[in-house]
């Protein structure tokens, strides 16, 4: 009988619970580290929900990998009995003749998924919360649902340690160190363990335990806001999560109590930087909100959703990864057989999270996966 092979994950939020739980279920020695616990608040994760969405708006080739995600949600969710993603649809607008949409059309075409496309009249008819400017197009993805990230990153973690996988809480890791003759010293302030492999997702930390990754991930302070709606009926229809790319850059939710709306402001390297402060220090995140930093919010309400109230009853400050080309950065680290990064998922990996978890384990016990993830990988160079 072969021996299992050792692999450590360091960080078990969004990428590192599902990757424990799939290297776990494929009989690996698995032994996490994360320096708070599963579904904390204090990186990219937190705000109660999350959109998942298989029209995609930008590179085709995440494609395949969202269906693999989709599978992947429902593997977590039969495995667990939690009800971690729920079918709401997503509305995608913006502008009909900005590449993003235009993309987004001929893509939805190309591969068959399953969505809708709603002029200005039908979208008034059937979403009346939504306001579409001349010249805009709204496409609803009739597959896309509402995450919820805290209440996933648990019960994957949880999976993972029913299969048998060690998960070390409150631990940070302070260095990652290849060892002589092969694999990895993992070194934490109660020692130092020796595995084959570590499968590094810290998320904003990324920097800091790595700084030397061939591409840089700037680490942004984002905010969340939960607004009332202002009728009664606002919820009618379902209510599905939104994005929109023009004329602001945003994306909207159901709160799971079905009395709130959660909105967010997206993020977009050499745009916005004034709303999005870089973080220099993970463990210094300015997590107050003040008034002022709503400004653009309320713009955005005030023209596309003014049946909500302007005035919010929650405010929120996190933090993610971006990359230069907007990609995430997931394979081996240059020069290092093993270690595996996944990390910079500028704002939108939250949806993949299963999908990179099984990668993760192909690359650390097979070396190499059949998904289609050379595009990401850290010393590609270039926007795609």
């Amino acid at each position: 009988m072969s021996i299992p092979k050792r692999v450590a994950v360091i960080g078990a939020g969004s990428m590192g619970s599902q990757a424990m739980w799939r290297l776990a279920a494929r009989g690996a020695e698995v032994i996490g580290y994360d320096r708070y616990a599963p579904g904390h608040d204090r990186g990219a994760a937190g705000g109660e929900t999350r959109i998942f969405r298989a029209v995609h708006l930008g590179e085709p080739r995440y494609i395949p990998l969202l269906r693999l995600a989709d599978r992947m949600w429902d593997r977590l969710q039969g495995e667990t009995g939690f009800s971690l993603r729920r079918r709401s649809g997503c509305l995608v607008m913006g502008d009909t003749a900005s590449p993003s949409m235009s993309l987004l059309l001929a893509a939805g075409s190309t591969h068959r998924l399953d969505h809708e496309v709603l002029d200005r009249e039908e979208l008034a008819r059937r979403y009346p919360q939504h306001h579409l400017p001349d010249g805009h197009t709204a496409v609803l993805d009739r597959m896309g649902a509402v995450l919820r990230p805290e209440a996933s990153i648990q019960a994957a973690a949880t999976r993972a340690e029913q299969l048998g996988a060690r998960l070390h809480r409150y631990t940070p890791v302070r260095e990652i160190a290849p060892a002589a003759g092969g694999g990895v010293h993992i070194v934490t302030d109660q020692g130092t363990e020796h595995v084959d492999t570590a499968v590094v997702t810290v998320g904003p930390w990324i920097n800091t335990l790595l700084p030397d990754l061939p591409r840089a991930v700037d680490v942004r302070r984002l905010i969340s806001s939960w607004h009332l709606p202002t009728r009664h009926d606002w919820f009618a229809g379902g209510a599905p999560a939104f994005v929109r790319s023009t004329p602001h850059d945003c994306y909207g939710l159901p709160s799971p109590d079905g009395m709130s709306v959660k909105l967010g402001l997206s993020f977009q390297l050499g745009l916005h930087s004034a709303r999005h402060l870089p973080v220099a220090d993970p463990e210094r995140l300015d997590r107050t909100v003040r008034p002022e930093e709503l400004a653009t919010m309320r713009e955005f309400i005030g023209e596309l959703m003014p049946d909500l109230n302007p005035d919010p009853i929650r405010m929120s400050a996190y933090m993610e990864g971006y990359t230069d080309t907007g990609n995430p950065l997931v394979g081996r680290l240059p020069g290092e057989d093993d270690i595996i990064v996944m990390a910079g998922f500028s704002g939108s990996g939250f949806k993949l999270a299963p999908a990179m978890g099984e990668i993760a384990a192909d690359l650390a016990l097979d070396g190499t996966t059949d998904h289609p993830v050379d595009f990401l990988a850290p010393a590609a160079a270039g926007a795609v």
